[in-house]
């Protein structure tokens, strides 16, 4: 079989995207940690099918560089948005469903390969801390810790010992280094799944804006974002002990196109 694939990026958060509206690919766990595979295969942080689905623009099946399906991904749902749209699929903005839930994308504008695409987000009912450290759910659960200087954070020791502790078993969790700075914060995130730290993770840098302005007390507004690949921003309103109206916003880039036997 000859797998048509598109490779899009988000602030350096990578995917495989793949137009499967009509079923033909079969996301058996071995073959999508090959196609994931950074010497082996395509080389990606996961795998991204949309899907036909009734009552929306279309599905979003999503996958870890290990193979296997899993929650929520906000880079990568920037990107299936700017996917969207490059296919034509339907005037936006353009509504989907995804593990955790129905989401609305917004293409605010394109230049060349690059789409600045916003994305709606869950509410959240706000966090509690565990240890000192912050703990909620942003459509995948996400550990947020403040540090003092988050570039020279050990991120893969550090993520992954968080990442296994009993109490977030046996599911695991994310688990993001945040630092203030320049009126916003920096990210640097641990992914389970990918069990590495990625450049950017759209869910993490979510989760870390709205502790962020939960410290600070800040009742809506926007949080600016730097991570390693790439700046984004977070909208947000607080809602009782709770966020709403939470949008992530920044780049979605198409890097190319290609096809592989598989």
């Amino acid at each position: 079989m000859k797998l048509d694939f598109y490779k899009y990026h988000g602030t350096g958060n990578d995917f495989i995207l793949i137009d499967n509206r009509d079923n033909k690919f079969i996301p058996a766990q071995e073959l999508v940690a090959l196609l994931c595979h950074r010497r082996f295969g395509i080389g990606a942080d996961g795998l991204i099918l949309l899907n036909q689905m009734p009552g929306y623009d279309f599905g979003m099946e999503y996958y870890n560089s290990d193979g296997n399906e899993s929650t929520m991904c906000g880079n990568g749902g920037r990107c299936i948005v700017a996917f969207a749209d490059f296919l034509s699929l339907s005037p936006e903005p353009v509504r989907f469903i995804a593990a955790d839930g129905e989401h609305t994308g917004i293409v605010l504008g394109s230049k060349g390969d690059t789409w600045h695409v916003k994305l709606s987000m869950n509410d959240v009912e706000g966090y509690r801390i565990l240890h000192g450290d912050h703990i909620l759910d942003t459509g995948s659960p996400h550990l947020v810790r403040f540090v003092k200087d988050a570039e020279h954070i050990d991120v893969v020791s550090e993520g992954r010992a968080a990442r296994y502790l009993d109490e977030f078993q046996p599911g695991g969790i994310n688990v993001n280094f945040v630092e203030e700075k320049g009126g916003g914060i920096f990210v640097r995130t641990y992914e389970r799944g990918v069990e590495d730290e990625t450049l950017s993770c759209g869910t993490g840098v979510t989760a870390s804006s709205l502790v962020y302005a939960g410290i600070r007390q800040f009742n809506e507004g926007m949080i600016p974002v730097m991570t390693r690949g790439g700046s984004l921003s977070v909208h947000f309103k607080k809602k009782d002990t709770g966020f709403t109206g939470i949008w992530l916003e920044g780049p979605a880039t198409k890097v190319f196109h290609g096809t592989m036997d598989i």
